[in-house]
């Protein structure tokens, strides 16, 4: 039951929908204020897009923001990336032009140098998939230029799956454990990574505000769910084989809910954003 790769165009191209229903508004208020007060007359607001995948945090958010914008995008995906830069709204909230740059590179090579000028810092569905010492670089890299950040859609490690089934708890402990293992020396903070960037912003300063953003994938996101489920079940099975044996049955429990409009799911997700201390 192979899941899909979390980098794949045709994952990011799913789940896309889900995540921009997602993604904390409020939180968009608050950067809509930030951006307001710190504005130069005529210069555009420079937005650096992390790990920008096929550019969806671009599309979700330029058109909620007022004013000129310009978005760098940047991801070691060189096909992402291009598609990423062919694929970004053209216009902000009033109208105002938004252009688009990308560039070549991991989030975590990023040196407070290259955030000079930059008004707002943003990553989606990435600081699970980072360390403790890489989020923490991220935050001081950050705070040092004094750029803004809103970091969304992290795992929370919370999953509610309707019907219930007496298996939810046990593979949802096992993906978790996954979310938090070593790989290649690295240990993986998975749902652990929305509180350490938060604790590591407010610790240099910033001003931090986080908001759940949970998806719910009901009968309409049934493609989307069937995907994750298969991911969710396989990432379990790596993590603890003895799941295997029950691997083929519970997807199909699952997936006859799902045939018959009964699946529901909910997994959790935070949003953080870090403004900049003494920003308005």
């Amino acid at each position: 039951m192979p899941g899909s790769p979390i980098c794949a165009p045709d994952w990011l191209t799913l789940r896309e929908g889900a995540d921009a229903a997602a993604r904390s508004t409020e939180l968009v208020e608050l950067v809509r204020g930030h951006l307001e007060a710190t504005a130069r007359t005529g210069a555009p607001s420079v937005i650096r897009d992390l790990g920008c995948g096929t550019g969806s945090m671009g599309r979700w958010l330029a058109g909620r923001l007022p004013g000129p914008q310009l978005w760098i995008l940047r991801d070691r995906d060189t096909g992402l990336l291009s598609y990423a830069g062919a694929n970004t709204p053209g216009e902000a909230a009033d109208g105002a032009p938004v252009t688009t740059r990308t560039e070549g590179g991991d989030l975590t090579d990023l040196r407070a140098t290259e955030l000079a000028g930059t008004s707002l810092l943003t990553a989606s569905a990435v600081l699970d998939l980072l360390t403790s010492e890489e989020v923490d670089g991220l935050a001081a890299t950050c705070v040092e230029a004094g750029c803004a950040a809103l970091l969304t859609l992290t795992v929370a490690g919370s999953v509610d799956i309707s019907p219930f089934d007496p298996l939810d708890a046990v593979f949802a402990a096992a993906f978790d454990s996954h979310q938090r293992r070593p790989v290649d020396g690295r240990q993986l903070l998975g749902p652990d990574a929305g509180p350490a960037a938060a604790a590591a912003f407010t610790q240099r300063g910033a001003v931090v505000e986080t908001r759940p953003s949970p998806w719910r994938l009901g009968p309409e996101q049934a493609e989307l769910a069937e995907e994750w489920l298969r991911g969710w079940i396989a990432a379990a099975c790596e993590q603890q084989p003895d799941l295997e044996r029950h691997a083929a049955a519970y997807l199909r429990r699952r997936l006859e809910a799902s045939t018959a409009g009964e699946l529901l799911v909910e997994v959790g997700h935070v949003d953080v954003l870090a403004l900049p201390a003494g920003a308005s």
